[in-house]
C-alpha cells in the first residue's frame, strides 16, 4: 500500500523521539502490501536512525515472532487486519516498562496514521470517480441542449409573422441559454486538479449505469430521434444531410450506441466546414452485426492525429480553436469496446460507398451480432 508524505512525516517524528534511549539501536516501520498477483509482504517505509542501509521486504508468511538476537516486532493491526509492523532492535531484553509503553504508544499512533491514510486514499478515489462521472455527464448534456437550441431556432423561423406564439419560442430559447450558462458554470467548478500523487491510471470513460443499459428499447427508436435532430441541425446550418435508408434492427445496450452516434454527429456538425455534407449510414455485416458510419465532407483529419484524437483530453487541429473538452471520441471508443464492438476512423467516405464524398472523414462503429436469447 502506498503511504502519503504526511504519514512519512509523522513516522519520522515518532521514531526520532527515541534519541534519548541508548538502549534502542534501530527502528524500522513496514507497511503491508497485498497487491494482486503478488505474494503478501511487508515493505519498509522508514527507519531510525537515518542510516544509509538498504532495507529488504519481509514476507508475511514468515513467522514474525521467530526472530533472533535482540529484535522484536510490534504489529500495526486494525480490526483484525495487519496494516504493517514496527521492527525494534534493542541492546537488552526484556524491555524496561517505560520503553515498552512508549513503543506501544508509537505503534498505536502509526496504526491510526495508516488508517487515516487508507481512508484518505479511499475518499480520493471516490472523489476522482465522481469527478469523472460529472465530466462525462456535463459533456453529454451539451448534446440535447444543442438540439433544443436548433429546434427552437428552426421553429422561430417558421413563426415569422405569428406574434402570438413567437414570444413562447423566444422564451424557450432564453431558458436554453440559461441552462447552458449553468452547465458552463458547473464545468468550471470541476476544473481543479484532483489527481493524486500516485494514481494507478485512468479507467474507461463509461456512462453511469442509469444512462446505459437501455437493452429493452430498440436501437432504431433512439436513432430515429438523432436523425431528426441531425436533419434539423443541417437545415439550420444550410448544409446537405444524408440520412440512412433503413435503421438497424439491433438489440443490446441501445442507450450506449445512441450516445456514441450522438457524439459522432455533434463532432461532424461542429468541426466540418460550413456547407460540407454530413451523413449517417447503417448497414448489416455478414457476421450478423451492424456497421454505423457517421461521415462528413470536410478536410480529412491529418494522419498523425488519427489515433491521438481517441484519447481523453486530446483534440485535433481542426477543433483546437473551438470550445470542447476532448472527451467525446474517448467516451465513444470506450463505449464501443464495452459493447464488444469497435470505433475507428476509416479512410475517405467514398472508400465505403462510392456515392459518398471522395474527401472527408468517416467514423465507423462496428456492433457485434446480438446475443441469442437465453432458453
Amino acid at each position: 500500500m502506498a503511504v502519503s508524505k504526511r504519514f512519512l512525516s509523522l513516522l519520522q517524528f515518532q521514531l526520532a523521539q527515541f534519541a534519548d534511549r541508548p538502549d534502542v539501536t534501530s527502528l524500522v516501520v513496514y507497511v503491508a502490501d497485498v497487491g494482486e498477483g503478488k505474494s503478501p509482504q511487508l515493505l519498509p517505509v522508514g527507519q531510525w536512525p537515518m542510516a544509509n542501509r538498504t532495507l529488504a521486504a519481509v514476507a508475511l508468511d514468515n513467522p514474525l515472532t521467530a526472530v533472533a538476537d535482540l529484535r522484536r516486532w510490534l504489529p500495526l493491526r486494525h480490526g483484525g487486519v495487519l496494516l504493517g509492523a514496527l521492527q525494534v532492535d534493542t541492546a537488552a531484553l526484556p524491555w524496561p516498562e517505560p520503553l515498552r509503553q512508549r513503543l506501544q504508544a508509537v505503534a498505536l499512533c502509526l496504526t491510526e496514521g495508516l488508517c487515516l491514510d487508507l481512508e484518505q486514499q479511499r475518499l480520493q478515489q471516490q472523489l476522482l470517480a465522481q469527478h469523472e462521472q460529472l465530466t462525462v455527464l456535463l459533456h453529454q448534456l451539451r448534446n440535447p441542449l444543442a438540439a433544443l437550441r436548433t429546434f427552437g431556432q428552426l421553429l422561430l423561423r417558421r413563426l415569422d409573422g405569428d406574434e402570438r406564439n413567437r414570444p413562447l419560442v423566444e422564451g424557450l430559447l432564453q431558458e436554453e441559454r440559461q441552462l447552458q450558462r449553468y452547465v458552463d458554470a458547473i464545468d468550471r467548478l470541476g476544473g481543479g486538479n484532483l489527481e493524486p500523487a500516485q494514481e494507478p491510471g485512468p479507467g474507461p470513460l463509461l456512462l453511469p449505469p442509469s444512462l446505459g443499459g437501455a437493452a429493452s428499447q430498440p436501437l432504431a427508436d433512439l436513432l430515429e430521434r438523432l436523425v431528426q435532430r441531425a436533419c434539423a441541425t443541417a437545415a439550420l446550418q444550410g448544409r446537405p444531410w444524408q440520412g440512412p435508408q433503413a435503421l438497424p434492427q439491433w438489440q443490446g445496450d441501445s442507450g450506449a450506441v445512441a450516445e456514441i452516434v450522438a457524439n459522432l454527429l455533434e463532432n461532424a456538425f461542429r468541426y466540418s466546414p460550413s456547407g460540407s455534407a454530413v451523413g449517417l449510414q447503417c448497414r448489416p455485416t455478414p457476421a450478423g452485426g451492424w456497421q454505423l458510419v457517421v461521415w462528413d465532407g470536410g478536410p480529412p483529419i491529418p494522419a498523425p492525429e488519427r489515433q491521438r484524437i481517441f484519447r481523453r483530453g486530446e483534440r485535433g487541429t481542426a477543433g483546437a480553436a473551438q470550445p470542447g473538452s476532448g472527451l467525446g471520441l474517448a467516451l465513444a471508443a470506450d463505449l464501443a469496446r464495452h459493447l464488444g464492438g469497435e470505433l475507428v476512423l476509416c479512410n475517405a467516405p467514398a472508400d465505403l460507398d462510392p456515392a459518398l464524398p471522395a474527401h472527408g472523414n468517416a467514423f465507423c462503429l462496428s456492433l457485434p451480432a446480438p446475443a441469442a436469447p437465453a432458453p
